[in-house]
């Protein structure tokens, strides 16, 4: 259903992160030519809005040849604007935000076994870097780093309460791949020094926040946080088994 257009594909990508919601004109041509929006940019707005209306009805019409039922999808025209009229149930972006929601519900009533079911399902709808093929403007730019910091942070929560539940051994692997990727995210590093202590492997963990410091003195000359430096200090000073002493991340809410 996707235009072949690139900034017929922009649009589309543009109304989809907004499902729902209207998207003025000023917006749409801000977001497709930036400053340099020509003389006839409405008009070809349009014309990109014709090209989509076709697609969707070919894909309704496909649907309805398939499986028997109709997508829901309906691309309207309000003033000054559009709006892409689809169920929320059918946007992966509005069913990952009710499974965060779920799971941190969850979490605040300290049941973290239901809030790592639910943000395991939040984040199996994730499908690499959002809108990795388009060439994004101002706005879609913007919603790509909120929705790749919400990403982040989630998984940062789902980690949390595995490890709350005595998972450390599990994560060992996947932390590592992760912070390969994050080299300075501390709450990501605390985990695996925390899942590393717990593994009986405190060496490790030492070593862990060895490479994590050095990587923010490098690359923004600054020290760890307060709180993992606490943890650090509390891993050197224990001469005890990771059973034997209490030894955890305190890192803010978020």
């Amino acid at each position: 259903m996707v235009p072949t257009a690139p900034k017929a594909k922009v649009l589309l990508a543009l109304l989809a992160m907004r499902a729902n919601q209207f998207v003025p004109v000023s917006m749409i041509v801000q977001e497709l030519w930036s400053k340099s929006a020509p003389a006839c940019a409405r008009t070809a707005v349009q014309t990109y809005v014709l090209d989509l209306r076709k697609r969707m009805a070919q894909a309704v019409a496909q649907s309805r040849a398939a499986v028997g039922s109709e997508p829901g999808l309906a691309l309207a025209t309000e003033s000054e604007g559009y709006v892409l009229k689809v169920a929320d149930d059918r946007v992966a972006l509005r069913r990952f935000e009710m499974f965060t929601a779920v799971g941190y519900r969850a979490r605040e009533q300290g049941d973290f076994q239901a809030a790592s079911d639910a943000f395991t399902k939040a984040l199996a709808l994730w499908r690499g870097d959002a809108l990795s093929d388009i060439r994004t403007g101002p706005q879609l730019q913007a919603e790509v780093e909120e929705l790749e910091e919400a990403h982040l942070n989630l998984l940062d929560r789902r980690i949390d309460a595995d490890l709350r539940l005595g998972r450390h051994h599990e994560l060992l692997g996947e932390l590592r791949g992760i912070i390969a990727r994050h080299p300075t995210h501390e709450g990501l590093c605390a985990h695996l020094m925390l899942a590393l202590y717990r593994a009986g492997r405190r060496s490790e963990a030492l070593e862990v926040y060895h490479k994590v410091r050095s990587s923010l003195v490098k690359e923004f000359g600054l020290e760890p946080s307060p709180a993992l430096r606490r943890l650090q200090r509390s891993m050197l000073l224990s001469d005890q088994g990771p059973g034997e002493v209490n030894v955890t991340w305190d890192a803010p809410e978020r």
